[in-house]
């Protein structure tokens, strides 16, 4: 069955069917070859999508579009070139901590990207920076969109998982630092390497006045995480608030949005929202399959046989995750792989937070990696350059980001599940 079930699922992605229909129809496959009534497969759809934690999915999304298409991103990274840009190369050092701060609003990597790209890509260009390596340093600061909270790929392991969303929040930070971090190292020895500019000279009164302008898009992830962080309010009911504060700073703080630009992005947002539900949805019937036939514990029971050292099977279980990732979007791998890896990773006796940070990290990464890689989309997209070039200037910084990757796999005290 499990040969069946991942054969016909394999097959209709090299088809090009929607991974979505390429679940339910693997999953179909296999309830008629075992005679188990098709009626599951609407019963199961159903189910898979009853979870509170799963209204955080449309309303973060929303917030995150609002925040992104608005005049929030373009003042805070005034504000960070302001504090930062007269180091030589500072520009790209703005880049990377704009793209952590708007992941701690967005919870999408697209979002950010779009967001911090078409702002500074063209500041960028006309200071003489390269406009490849630029795009392809935004969009591998994309990647942290996902990892510092809020975000959607956490709260749908953690629904996966039987998880706490909070939980996985609080152990967002650090491994979201240590790529920034390595992004921004990398970032200055290309500086050097290619003599970038430095920008303007650091002015108290030039600070305060931008920081002045950014307060508002700086409180918002305050708000949030502060709020689920203290109790007052859970993710579900944070990405509610998010989306209120994101429309009253856009409508009467900044001015920048109408009735006409609100409809607009909500479509967009719920177009977004409807792909990853559906594919919610879908699993399913998928997710029943594989339980009833015990096709995941069939597969820890193989892996464990080929070894029983767990730094081994990590770093199985790691590659997988990073070839995953090259073929397939963020939410479709966590909603397909994380019902197969939960066996082994309980088998092994590892914390399912420490994984769940691992497996978002590793994905996250899939995002800068073709043929599947949405930020080098949204980057081509801004820049206009073919995405062979920009794909060609990440190779770096994806190294660098698969160092971070496998450090925090190893060292268990980075992510320890316990916060």
């Amino acid at each position: 069955m499990a040969v069946l079930l991942f054969g016909t699922f394999i097959l209709m992605l090299l088809l090009g069917v929607p991974v979505a229909f390429s679940i339910v129809i693997s999953s179909v496959a296999v309830l008629v070859k075992g005679d188990v009534p098709l009626l599951m497969i609407v019963q199961r759809m159903f189910a898979s999508t009853d979870s509170f934690s799963l209204i955080a999915v449309p309303f973060f999304i929303f917030a995150g579009d609002l925040m992104a298409k608005g005049t929030v991103s373009k003042v805070l990274v005034e504000f960070a070139e302001a504090l930062l840009g007269m180091i030589k190369g500072g520009l790209s050092i703005v880049s990377v901590l704009a793209g952590m701060f708007f992941a701690a609003i967005s919870g999408s990597g697209a979002a950010t990207t779009a967001a911090v790209g078409a702002t500074l890509i063209p500041e960028l260009k006309k200071r003489g920076y390269d406009e490849a390596r630029s795009a392809a340093l935004i969009a591998a600061a994309g990647t942290i969109g996902v990892v510092i909270p809020p975000s959607v790929p956490m709260v749908l392991y953690a629904v996966i998982a039987e998880q706490s969303v909070n939980t996985l929040f609080k152990n967002g930070f650090i491994p979201g630092a240590l790529m920034g971090a390595i992004l921004i190292a990398l970032s200055l020895t290309e500086a050097r390497k290619f003599n970038y500019p430095k920008g303007k000279s650091f002015r108290l009164k030039a600070a305060a006045k931008s920081f002045v302008k950014a307060i508002w898009g700086i409180l918002m992830p305050l708000i949030i995480l502060g709020g689920i962080f203290s109790g007052y309010f859970t993710p579900s009911e944070a990405a509610d608030v998010a989306v209120i504060y994101a429309i009253l700073v856009s409508v009467f703080v900044y001015r920048d949005m109408g009735p006409k630009e609100l409809f607009n992005i909500m479509k967009g947002s719920a177009k977004t929202s409807a792909v990853i539900m559906i594919i919610i949805s879908c699993s399913g019937p998928f997710g029943w399959v594989l339980a009833n036939w015990k096709i995941p514990e069939a597969i820890s029971s193989s892996v464990l046989s080929v070894s029983s050292n767990p730094y081994i099977i990590m770093l199985l279980i790691a590659v997988i995750i990073l070839i995953a990732g090259v073929f397939m979007e963020t939410s479709s791998a966590i909603i397909i792989l994380t019902p197969v890896f939960l066996p082994l990773v309980k088998a092994m006796g590892i914390s399912l937070v420490h994984f769940g940070i691992v497996f978002v990290v590793g994905i996250a990464i899939g995002m800068i990696t073709p043929p599947v890689a949405i930020n080098l989309f949204v980057a081509s997209g801004i820049t206009g350059l073919p995405i062979e070039r920009i794909a060609k200037a990440v190779v770096p910084y994806l190294l660098g980001l698969i160092v971070v990757f496998f450090l925090i796999l190893y060292v268990p005290m980075l992510v320890p599940g316990l916060m």
